[in-house]
């Protein structure tokens, strides 16, 4: 580990490139396994490497990207998963040069974690678990994790690596020209996620050429201190008399290389379409340039899958929605008794309209099974809304679950001096990548004065540096007195506050409106304190953000005490002609209006806001009111799924959003198809869908399946790595009115050439439409697709209207 982190402290070390597109060229036939050939063609395998080394890669990265057991299960090599593994260090290693390194690679499973997909976390570790243990024990330098489209696979995977080996890891997300992944992860909310599990090096591969990845990567140092890799394509793919073709030259891999350098880059390779001659390009471009990098200073961040909330230091207090709490709230501790999440979501974005930048989660009370509730509780926040979460539970467990649940760095709430807390709580918290409020208290209680308060605070730094938590990962709260039973409790909170400050450099925390309990006209108390704790440099407050005075006493004093430049927030939320109330931003996933909604209305916003427990009563109160079943399909759950696509297409949600409602409405129409008794109405049409030949991912696939059945087409799904003849007999059996196929692999894209021109031959006459993550309108195009597709919603849009103006003619 020393050997490699001492490498990239003094130089920038230039990794391989792609192993596929060579290893086809040298006999890996279509559809076959790569890994495969560590076996049956291992002096092809180590030739390739040997070629890289020659060229000057540091780095040389073992061919095992798929070698996990649900990729390998597809050839039924799902028991080789430690010999083949094996086998790619060994390679590797008799190739690489001298005072090189060997990188195992670990890919996705190209499964979907819950709730979006049928993963479990635990299951998602294990996996990831049973591939590294063999990479680590043949003597691989390091782990690299690479073209990963889902943070939280990705958390797994680390955590998983951790648990089985101390390499060093790499830590690679692939994003799409828009700056997201396919989940909607921007660059800044991956590299604070996976700074906080600690890896060693954080960057981008694929989807990108180098002048896409430089912007990646200058995102992600905006938000974190770790080195950088760079390892973009040659280029975006183009089809050249019917090859895919990587325009990019090796001397256009090199343009961005002092940028690289100057941004922190130590290491950088190349992906898809890079060959020997680039990486012998990147290497004497280097060669004689100055090396010499220095990391910046580190800043506290939270984050979310879509977004990023700093803490701490320099920035402005974090306001924390204190209302998902079942204490005096029996209408939701009922709901959690029941396993449900309605509260949840709704608090959730009411909070966040209101100005709340994090939401404190608890789901403790009296006969509810908490690590379970905790669970659901964060997938119905992630659904609802963007912001940061704050775990709120003195159960292990729970919070275990919690943090497994969650697709980002969250805060936990809380950890005390009492040694039994520190040493249950810790651990958790840097296994997962949290942060942590430290409560100023221990053993014997809360001290009365400021300074034993400071002193309980050290000794909970003290325990959490030595357990591997930076110091901006905690936040110490000073605890906030009731001022009615302790008159000096609030200025001895506010000493605390500025020793905490002052003496440890650490950012603080408090339950502000515990200083009015039990006295008459709370809010007024509770602002006051308030504002005076912000002068004491108060660095994150729970609050109830709907509470108008609370809100009015943050916008004033953060304005005041200069942390509100240009005075942009204070002017957002009060500039109103005289006699109109605050500005409140509009919900993201409600569609309230200034109306009580009608049936139609609320069963549109039940499928606008992922609500599949509530969306069942509204169909069945819909039917009780004499609406037929395809007035409450058309009028009602249809028009919010086209919402959703709409916000989707804006950028105002995402992926697991769309999947949330598009569940939704899968269980409206169980019910309703229950009511019909079979009698579901006129279809649309009838789709195939299909993986073409080669070509084992279908997740993309799977997803347009989904939404074409909840727009009311019948869909014949032949699932992945289907051959043309296959597909043209369904076509004819099924009688269907368009063929869609999906590739995910330059090296299988053109079977979709194949399957067109087949369907064409055999005089089957259908609408074609053709979309994955390489595909293009250009292709699409040249190969005689009536449509192409850049993802889900667009494929269902596209093929409605196509359909649509069949039946017109």
């Amino acid at each position: 580990m020393t050997t490699f982190l001492d490498a990239i402290a003094s130089r920038v070390l230039v990794l391989d490139g792609a192993m596929g597109t060579l290893l086809q060229e040298r006999g890996l036939p279509p559809g076959g396994c790569p890994e495969l050939m560590n076996r049956t063609a291992p002096d092809v395998v180590a030739g390739i490497h040997r070629e890289y080394a020659e060229a000057g890669a540091d780095i040389i990265v073992t061919n095992t990207f798929g070698g996990n057991r649900p990729k390998l299960s597809h050839y039924g090599l799902d028991g080789a998963v430690a010999e083949l593994n094996r086998l790619g260090v060994e390679l590797a290693r008799r190739a690489c040069a001298p005072g090189g390194f060997v990188a195992g690679s670990v890919g996705p499973t190209g499964r979907f974690l819950e709730p979006v997909g049928d993963a479990g976390f635990q299951e998602m570790v294990d996996i990831f678990a049973e591939q590294i243990r063999p990479l680590a024990d043949a003597g691989a330098d390091l782990i690299t994790f690479e073209t990963f489209l889902d943070i939280r696979e990705l958390r797994a995977g680390i955590i998983a690596c951790r648990d089985v080996c101390t390499l060093p890891i790499i830590a690679q997300l692939t994003f799409d020209d828009g700056g997201r992944t396919v989940l909607g992860t921007p660059p800044e909310a991956a590299a604070v996620t996976l700074d906080a599990l600690g890896v060693e090096v954080v960057g981008s591969n694929c989807g990108l050429g180098i002048d896409g990845i430089y912007a990646v990567l200058e995102r992600m140092r905006a938000v974190t201190p770790r080195p950088l890799i760079a390892q973009a394509n040659a280029g975006l793919p183009q089809l050249v008399d019917g090859c895919t073709v990587f325009p990019g030259t090796p001397e256009e891999m090199t343009a961005f290389h002092d940028r690289l350098i100057a941004l922190g880059a130590r290491v950088i390779g190349g992906c898809c379409g890079t060959t020997p001659a680039h990486i012998r390009a990147i290497r004497a471009a280097l060669d004689g340039r100055p090396q010499r990098w220095s990391p910046p200073p580190r800043r506290g961040f939270l984050s979310s899958r879509s977004t990023v909330v700093p803490i701490g230091g320099d920035a402005p207090c974090a306001l924390i929605g204190e209302r998902i709490n079942p204490t005096g709230k029996k209408a939701y501790s009922e709901e959690l008794r029941a396993g449900k999440t309605a509260y949840i979501r709704r608090e959730a974005q009411e909070q966040v309209d209101a100005g709340a930048h994090l939401l404190d989660v608890n789901c403790g009370a009296p006969g509810v099974d908490e690590p379970a509730a905790l669970e659901r509780a964060v997938f119905a926040v992630a659904g609802a809304v963007m912001a940061p979460l704050v775990l709120d539970s003195s159960d292990p467990v729970a919070l275990e679950r919690g943090l497994q649940a969650a697709d980002g760095k969250v805060l936990i709430n809380s950890v005390s001096g009492e040694r039994k807390s520190l040493e249950r709580i810790l651990p958790l918290a840097r296994r997962y990548g949290a942060a942590v409020i430290g409560l100023a208290l221990d053993e014997e209680g809360i001290p009365a004065a400021a300074e034993g308060r400071l002193a309980v605070a050290r000794k909970i730094r003290d325990a959490a540096l030595a357990a591997g938590l930076p110091a901006d990962d905690l936040l110490i709260d000073c605890l906030t007195l009731t001022v009615s039973a302790e008159p000096a409790g609030a200025v001895e909170t506010l000493r605390a506050l500025r020793l905490v400050r002052d003496e440890l450099g650490l950012g603080t925390v408090l339950g502000v409106s515990n200083v009015s309990f039990g006295l008459p006209a709370r809010p007024i108390l509770s602002a006051a304190f308030f504002a005076m704790a912000l002068e004491a440099g108060l660095k994150a407050a729970i609050i109830n953000p709907k509470d108008a005075r609370m809100m009015d006493a943050y916008r004033a004093a953060v304005l005041l005490l200069k942390q509100d430049p240009r005075a942009e927030g204070y002017i957002a939320a009060y500039s109103r002609p005289e006699g109109e109330g605050l500005k409140v931003p509009a919900p993201e996933r409600d569609a309230s209006g200034p109306h009580p909604l009608d049936i139609r209305e609320r069963l549109a916003a039940a499928v606008i806001a992922g609500d599949s427990e509530g969306v069942v009563p509204l169909v069945d109160e819909a039917l009780s009111a004499g609406l037929p079943a395809m007035a409450i399909s058309n009028e009602g759950l249809l028009p919010g799924l086209e919402e959703v696509g709409r916000r989707f297409g804006s950028g105002r949600i995402f992926l697991p959003q769309v999947m949330q409602s598009a569940e939704t409405m899968q269980a409206a129409f169980t019910r309703l198809k229950a009511v019909m008794a079979g009698d579901a109405g006129p279809r649309l049409g009838t789709i195939l869908m299909a993986t073409v030949e080669g070509d084992i991912h279908d997740i993309g696939k799977n997803i347009v399946c989904t939404l074409l059945e909840n727009h009311g087409f019948e869909v014949i799904d032949l699932g992945k790595n289907v051959p043309a003849a296959r597909i043209l007999d369904a076509a004819r059996q099924h009688r269907v009115d368009a063929v869609g196929l999906s590739a995910l692999m330059t090296t299988t894209i053109q079977q979709m050439d194949v399957v067109l021109d087949q369907l064409r031959a055999a005089g089957i006459k259908v609408f074609t439409m053709v979309g994955g993550a390489v595909v293009t309108p250009e292709y699409a195009e040249r190969i005689g697709a009536d449509l192409y597709a850049r993802d889900a919603l667009e494929a269902v849009a596209k093929i409605k209207a196509l359909l649509g103006q069949k039946d017109q003619r």
